[in-house]
């Protein structure tokens, strides 16, 4: 059977409708909130450790979304994190398949740290097509369609086209970069060395013993991949990367900020084989099921140097500074 054909007009309703499902969603996540604020003790189980972490709310978000995208978009296939955990593993095709991350940012949301947000993104013909992220906490929502713009609504307020920023700004090297990283949850010897290593080299001063060290202004962790990628969207961080993952975490991202200028690309190896080419910065579907992230915000170039030609020098120069950390 031949795959639907969405058109602009098709993405531009699918929007506004997961845009009000978002906000729907956003109210169930802040009553799970308060009731695992005041609670003694939260109904909250591990899922391999003591690090991976989910609700009774992760599931019944996700369990909301499910329905309504179902009743809405019944031809639609679905990927989310908890029903993926629980054993729905549907395959990729070209047909449009929404992608959930009910709540991202579980670990944040049990304590109370208010980055927190539902992640939904469309997959279309495999490939992010669309993206909504909703934090609740702080009523911020990102949106983005493939082709026509991405944008952040603060409240009430008219939405701001993304970057912020008037125009891209340069990034000489990573030592001007404020540069988003996370653990995650692989707390193995050897993951958790390599991601130190790495870290070390991203923050560490050169001229104090810190070999590849390159004094990058400041790592943040925000605890949600989806947050991240709609940081960098926004401009407020230069580089994000992540290792680990899955795809509902970064279906919605990539496509905002994407749609901002930004350009994603996947592992070392994946970067490898594309830079310089016409492949670089087309999120395939290895790249989006691959687990292992980068992103980095619209750049000027330098003289002689277009966007594209800055994007793909920052990568690089990331990548020769980090280890290739694996994922389990």
């Amino acid at each position: 059977m031949a795959a639907l054909e969405l058109t602009t007009a098709d993405l531009q309703e699918i929007l506004k409708f997961t845009v009000e499902l978002a906000r729907t969603a956003g109210k169930l996540i802040l009553e799970g909130s308060q009731v695992i604020q005041s609670a003694s003790d939260s109904d909250v189980n591990q899922k391999k450790n003591s690090v991976d972490l989910v609700t009774e709310y992760d599931v019944r978000v996700e369990e909301l979304v499910k329905k309504e995208l179902k009743g809405k978009y019944p031809d639609y296939k679905f990927i989310g994190e908890e029903s993926y955990a629980a054993g729905s593993r549907p395959p990729l095709t070209d047909e449009p398949t929404f992608c959930v991350d009910p709540i991202d940012g579980t670990t944040n949301f049990i304590h109370g740290f208010p980055f927190v947000c539902i992640s939904l993104g469309l997959i279309y013909k495999r490939r992010s097509v669309l993206g909504v992220i909703y934090n609740p906490f702080l009523d911020h929502l990102y949106t983005g369609i493939k082709g026509q713009g991405s944008h952040l609504t603060r409240g009430s307020a008219a939405p701001l086209k993304l970057p912020l920023s008037s125009s891209p700004k340069s990034l000489p090297s990573l030592s001007q970069a404020v540069i988003a990283v996370e653990w995650g949850s692989d707390r193995r010897e050897r993951t958790i060395t390599s991601k130190s290593t790495s870290f070390g080299r991203l923050a560490g001063d050169p001229a104090q013993g810190i070999t590849g060290g390159k004094m990058a202004h400041s790592l943040r962790s925000m605890g949600s991949a989806a947050l991240n990628f709609a940081m960098v969207a926004q401009g407020g961080l230069d580089l994000y990367w992540e290792i680990g993952c899955w795809p509902w975490d970064v279906c919605a991202g990539i496509v905002i900020a994407e749609e901002a200028g930004g350009v994603v690309t996947g592992s070392h190896a994946d970067f490898a084989a594309t830079a310089s080419s016409d492949a670089f910065g087309d999120v395939t579907e290895e790249i989006l099921t691959g687990r292992k992230y980068v992103v980095v915000r619209a750049i000027s170039g330098n003289l002689g140097e277009t966007a594209s030609d800055a994007q793909q020098r920052i990568i690089k120069e990331f990548y020769d500074t980090v280890e290739d950390v694996p994922t389990n």
